[in-house]
């Protein structure tokens, strides 16, 4: 069964069509909140909050042919929010826990790698660009149409990001 096809049985209510469509794109879904996020289990609970907001909104999707996109604009919401968090939540820590506070308690094998310490380094928009086009596969149309830049300058951007990334990386 096709994508379109599924997505329009699940706005019918098919429950099982929905599964369909969140079996095919979870690893894509969890892959980018993980590198947004930079732990395993805001990003489970981004990637939680997008799956029930869809499935609640799914009607509401004009285009059967548009869900890959809108799916990652409600997880990218979501995700957002989850940083808007993370910021609250270390501006409210107390300097001793700040202090003390490692890598680990980042990233779950608690090794920081090279990669992550790469996109650090970028701006949380050409960080998304890089993640949207990398981790989810997503071509410079369908990053402009979730991230609200035009085509052309997600290619510039994506270009300067990755050569950011690459000098890093050397």
């Amino acid at each position: 069964m096709t994508q379109k096809e599924l997505v329009i049985l699940a706005q019918q209510g098919n429950h099982d069509a929905f599964c369909a469509l969140y079996d095919e794109r979870k690893t894509a879904l969890y892959r980018y909140a993980y590198y947004k996020l930079g732990n395993e289990y805001d990003a489970q609970d981004a990637v939680s909050d997008t799956v029930l907001s869809a499935f609640v909104q799914i009607k509401e999707l004009k285009k059967a042919e548009a869900f890959n996109v809108w799916i990652f604009r409600i997880l990218n919401a979501s995700c957002n929010k989850y940083v808007k968090n993370q910021i609250n939540a270390r501006q409210n820590m107390a300097l001793d826990d700040a202090i003390n506070l490692t890598s680990s308690d980042r990233i779950p094998d608690g090794t920081v790698t090279d990669v992550n310490r790469a996109l650090d380094l970028l701006s949380e928009q050409d960080r998304e660009i890089v993640l949207l086009s990398a981790v989810s596969g997503f071509n410079s149309k369908e990053i402009a149409k979730i991230t609200g830049f035009s085509h052309t300058a997600v290619r510039s951007r994506l270009s300067r990001a990755l050569a950011r990334m690459r000098s890093a990386l050397e």
